[in-house]
């Protein structure tokens, strides 16, 4: 074993939270409820991750009303019914010594679709299909297949924002320690920020404040129901990779500013998937500079995600200040058990399930 205790395996104080780790396991969509249920299937393979090691196991984005739904398998937070199955979760999860989280989120002009384990069979819209009328901050579809989504009224955001909080009552209620504003990937959120989505003439559209007026209200109304002890996380897409006509990084910076004053903790920094015709150079790393330029310019803690795959490349993200943490998807799919393999390449002991000892390399 070596020496020193290797960046990626130092402790993250986030207000009262202590992660264990850098290393988080990232809002990944199972599409395996059902009226926004979550179920064994969540349990276990939000469970496995907390065993393999993660710091911080967030679930998958979670819709704040049933139209907010990207499909009908989404998980959700609209009504009290939701919590008792999530607090077994959370309990779990704790039990390992990680710390829950929780993504909520709107789906936007992007909701109501076939879920992708269906597409191949019956295509992806399924308005028409038992599917549901979707909103945007304008009427402007996600492509030219899409149905025209109806545009919010300032009753209709107030709305949206007051689900969000609903929302957010019902995640401390069910035991999370971390919640996470979904505002990326083209959703909502996002259609708000982008000038491509928004076209709006109101106090929601138009300027860089106008825009990004809706993001700033959810933050701040959270910030009265969530507790102050409990990290704020905030999801965004740091480009749309349209530039110079859509939301760009140097917009993501002032953002970041803005919010870390109303009660964002971290900036979890992702890209893309507000049009489908961006080119997005999605090779090892490709969003990290992005985290680094937020952390840099916005002085806030940010989260860096895209294709990391290896325990030398998240060590070197954390060990240079390019970001505060580490968030996996796919390659914690691949391997739920990523944390524990990545401290036997670093040549560092950390504790396994007492259950999986017998395993461990000595």
């Amino acid at each position: 074993m070596r020496d020193t205790m290797p960046d990626l395996f130092e402790t993250l104080k986030l207000r009262g939270l202590t992660l264990r780790n850098r290393i988080a396991v990232s809002p990944m969509c199972m599409y395996s409820g059902e009226d926004g249920f979550a179920n064994d299937w969540h349990l276990v393979h939000l469970g496995s991750r907390a065993c393999g090691g993660a710091a911080l196991v967030i679930a998958e984005a979670t819709a704040v009303e049933p139209e907010g739904r990207i499909s009908p398998g989404d998980l959700g937070l609209w009504k009290d019914d939701h919590i008792e199955f999530l607090k077994r979760v959370t309990a779990f999860v704790k039990s390992q010594g990680a710390a829950p989280g929780i993504q909520l989120a709107h789906a936007g002009r992007k909701a109501s679709t076939y879920s992708p384990h269906v597409r191949s069979q019956k295509g992806y819209i399924l308005i028409g299909q038992g599917g549901w009328k979707t909103v945007a901050p304008s009427p402007i579809p996600f492509d030219p297949t899409a149905p025209v989504p109806e545009e919010l009224t300032t009753d209709g955001i107030q709305r949206v924002i007051h689900e969000f909080v609903e929302a957010a009552a019902r995640a401390l209620a069910a035991g999370f320690e971390v919640v996470e504003i979904h505002s990326a990937h083209g959703y909502l959120l996002h259609e708000f920020l982008s000038p491509i989505s928004n076209h709006r003439h109101d106090n929601y559209g138009g300027s860089f404040e106008n825009r990004t007026r809706l993001v700033r209200e959810v933050v701040s109304a959270l910030r009265k129901v969530w507790p102050d002890e409990k990290p704020l996380f905030l999801r965004i897409s740091a480009t749309d990779w349209k530039e110079p006509d859509g939301w760009t990084v140097e917009q993501s910076v002032e953002l970041a500013k803005a919010v870390k004053g109303l009660g964002v903790d971290l900036i979890d920094c992702s890209s893309g998937g507000l049009v489908p015709d961006a080119k997005v150079p999605a090779t090892p790393g490709y969003q990290v500079p992005f985290a680094e330029k937020i952390r840099g310019k916005a002085g806030i803690a940010t989260g860096a995600v895209g294709l990391i795959t290896s325990a030398e490349q998240a060590d070197h993200i954390i060990r240079n200040g390019q970001a505060d943490l580490v968030l996996l998807a796919r390659q914690f799919l691949c391997d739920p058990y990523f944390p524990l393999h990545a401290a036997a390449e670093l040549r560092v002991d950390i504790p396994w399930p007492k259950q999986y000892e017998r395993a461990k390399e000595k």
